[in-house]
């Protein structure tokens, strides 16, 4: 019978309340909200097995790629669409990873669903949220125009609407934000491990691939916002992506799960170069604090490339950023030394915060880029909501697309001395033996060979052991004209590797040659 009644009472939109214990004190931004869910998939990724796990019946056609249930808000054209309730976004939660039910069997999950996510509320409270009035109008007419992309990437196995007030209150204020559930490499829910991690961060990667299907995306400006789980997905995406030009992380568990983080040999520090927004909880108590996470192992304290803020919100717990079901629907006993209120202001702080910090590297604007310059003190906050800490970036990265930069405007004569220079700055900083020798072939067949010398020289020096390194520099020398190094590189290799044929060879048509 509760069921029955909470599903009724969703149905119903006049049946509104302003009793909900979240309140929204930030006005929205002068555009409409319109909110489109897709149901589409990701056939590049497999995700069910030949037959399910459960009937044991075969898996038909697309249904054996992986499912992408696609939110997008996004300005909207004015009273077009039609409004959304909170009730209305935890219905989606009911069919996150399988499409096509009939309407009776999607109605009967919903219901399910709903039952399940306010059971620990009384029927009045849990009437009182599911009614509550969103902003986001359902399927509303898109506003003409471009407007930055915000990829949203939930906590751990979380819904992709769970922070839906956030998603709608950027949507109002010009960006067109997208986001899916959290969902593991497999049917049965994400893993605390690399693959878990890596699925959210394809998830990531599908959803950028998408904006470009949409008229209103510029993808020319892309951040991704991510809490907890998602909130170290998205910087594994970062590291690999350079289109992400921000990052917003909310209690991530880039800070929580440091050897996951090393598992993923593409994830340093010095990867990150988009400016990141740190959102924490209230710090743990010592003795609950986990026995890898400390001062030594924070990844935030090893970046040194990306702008950093660090804000750290007094009345948060970390299910409170997930404002949905860790504020709208939180259970009343849930609520510890701060009342409901008191995280309403909270949250208006964190979404302003977001705001400024999206406006600012995303926007170029200049009112955002001072409020994050401004003082905690003097931004008109209640005294101790929160506190900050900020460090601006050491200049560019050392990379190896940084290196091939410096040998272009310092010449490639120069390679072994800029690169005892990126050593020194950065000191895990490394290119190895396989990279120094396609580089230097790939300019070889570019026809630059004094480049292709320079290069190969430095791997010779860097891989003195290596009989390959040597080879390689011998032709590169021959094909410079410089064959009496030539013949002294393949010597070199000769002696590493008695068995090389080709240099002695090689050897014996260079002191053929005459003279030049």
């Amino acid at each position: 019978m509760r069921t029955m009644l909470l599903f009724i009472a969703l149905l119903m939109p006049g049946l509104t309340s302003a009793q909900s214990n979240f309140t929204r004190l930030n006005p929205p931004g002068p555009h409409t909200v319109g909110l489109r869910v897709v149901e589409q998939y990701d056939f590049s990724r497999g995700y069910r097995g030949a037959t399910d796990p459960d009937t044991g019946k075969p898996t038909q056609g697309e249904e054996r790629a992986r499912p992408i249930q696609t939110m997008i808000w996004y300005p909207a054209q004015k009273r077009s669409g039609r409004k959304m309730s909170a009730g209305d976004y935890l219905r989606f939660g009911a069919t996150g990873d399988a499409f096509g039910q009939t309407p009776v069997e999607r109605a009967r999950l919903e219901a399910a669903y709903l039952t399940e996510r306010t059971f620990a509320l009384s029927p009045k409270r849990a009437r009182d949220e599911l009614t509550a009035t969103m902003t986001a109008r359902r399927d509303a007419l898109a506003e003409p125009g471009k407007f930055p992309v915000v990829i949203y990437a939930p906590g751990y196995a979380g819904d992709g609407y769970e922070n839906a007030d956030l998603c709608e209150y950027l949507a109002s204020l010009g960006y067109v934000v997208i986001g899916s559930p959290s969902l593991g490499q497999r049917p049965g829910g994400m893993t605390i491990d690399l693959k878990g991690a890596e699925a959210q961060t394809g998830d990531i990667e599908y959803l950028i691939g998408y904006a470009h299907t949409l008229p209103q995306a510029d993808t020319g400006r892309v951040g991704v916002i991510g809490y907890s789980w998602g909130g170290m997905a998205n910087i594994m995406a970062a590291a690999t992506d350079p289109r992400i030009s921000a990052l917003v992380a909310f209690d991530g568990s880039v800070r929580f799960f440091p050897g996951i983080v090393e598992q993923s040999r593409s994830v340093t520090p010095e990867r990150i170069t988009a400016p990141l927004l740190y959102v924490a909880s209230a710090p743990r108590e010592i003795e609950n604090a986990p026995a890898d996470a400390n001062r030594e192992t924070s990844f935030l304290n090893k970046m040194k490339y990306a702008d950093l803020y660090r804000v750290t919100m007094a009345p948060y717990e970390h299910a409170n950023f997930a404002v949905m079901l860790g504020q709208r629907f939180l259970a009343d006993e849930r609520y510890g030394d701060y009342d409901k209120d008191e995280l309403s202001v909270a949250n208006a702080w964190v979404e302003t915060y977001v705001r400024r910090f999206l406006d600012a590297y995303l926007k170029g604007d200049r009112v955002g880029q001072a409020f994050l310059d401004t003082p905690a003190s003097r931004k008109g906050a209640p005294a101790h909501l929160f506190t900050e800490f900020s460090r601006r970036a050491q200049g560019a990265p050392p990379t190896r697309a940084a290196f091939a930069a410096e040998l272009a405007r310092q010449g490639f004569d120069h390679a072994s001395d800029v690169y005892k220079a990126f050593k020194k700055r950065e000191p895990e900083f490394t290119l190895s033996d396989e990279d120094l020798n396609m580089w230097g072939y790939t300019l070889l067949r570019n026809g630059d060979t004094t480049a292709a010398v320079a290069i190969l020289r430095l791997d010779a020096e860097l891989y003195v052991d290596d009989p390959n390194a040597w080879d390689s520099l011998g032709e590169a020398y021959a094909k410079n004209g410089q064959n009496d190094l030539a013949i002294d590189a393949y010597r070199k290799s000769l002696a590493l590797n008695p068995k090389n044929d080709n240099a002695t060879k090689q050897i014996a048509i260079l002191q053929a040659r005459p003279h030049q």
